[in-house]
């Protein structure tokens, strides 16, 4: 076993998991919602994830599966499976009560004080916790795919990381802001 790759892959996995902290300390060092830079870094954490997979992940996907399975079931394989993870998104996002889904966002600051102690509940508490959740449930997958792919070929492990750390920030901001709108607590917010 090389423990210099062993380690650069715990690493790269660490700085990857870890950036999501930078997107709840941006939200916590925040005084209103700028909702241009949140569509901003949402855009390019979108973007980035997108490239990674399409250039980087779905060929080595497809590569793998061609090699094992034939070259014309490998492909149906590996471009069915990204569809499929399509549906599989969209029939949860179906699932999810539009209250605790909205699909359009309200800034806080335009929000009466009546208002906003409708919305400081725990229908906004319940949102972030579940936010984590989701969050912390679709970041296993990630770490593994950074581990592996660091210990297989560390540039491709960098580029992943990179890219999930990046696409990890706006998550933090998700997570952290529905925290203190529910609370009022901008420490609390921080450490969801």
């Amino acid at each position: 076993m090389d423990w210099s790759s062993l380690w650069l892959a715990f690493g790269l996995t660490l700085f990857a998991g870890l950036s999501t902290g930078i997107g709840s300390a941006m939200a916590f060092f925040a005084k209103r919602t700028n909702t241009r830079f949140l569509s901003l870094s949402l855009g390019f954490s979108a973007g980035v994830m997108i490239y990674v997979s399409f250039v980087e992940i779905f060929s080595k996907a497809k590569d793998s599966l061609s090699e094992a399975l034939g070259n014309e079931d490998g492909t149906w394989l590996t471009v069915g499976s990204f569809f499929l993870g399509i549906v599989f998104i969209a029939i949860i996002d179906r699932f999810i009560p539009r209250g605790e889904n909205p699909h359009e966002m309200e800034m806080i600051e335009n929000m009466t004080p009546e208002q906003r102690l409708q919305k400081k509940d725990k229908r906004l508490m319940r949102m972030g916790g579940f936010t984590a959740l989701a969050i912390g449930i679709h970041n296993f997958p990630e770490g593994l795919a950074t581990f592996t792919a660091a210990m297989s070929d560390p540039n491709l492990g960098i580029a992943i990381a990179v890219a999930i750390a990046i696409h990890n920030i706006p998550e933090g901001i998700a997570v952290s802001v529905p925290v203190f709108y529910a609370t009022g607590n901008k420490k609390k917010s921080l450490y969801a």
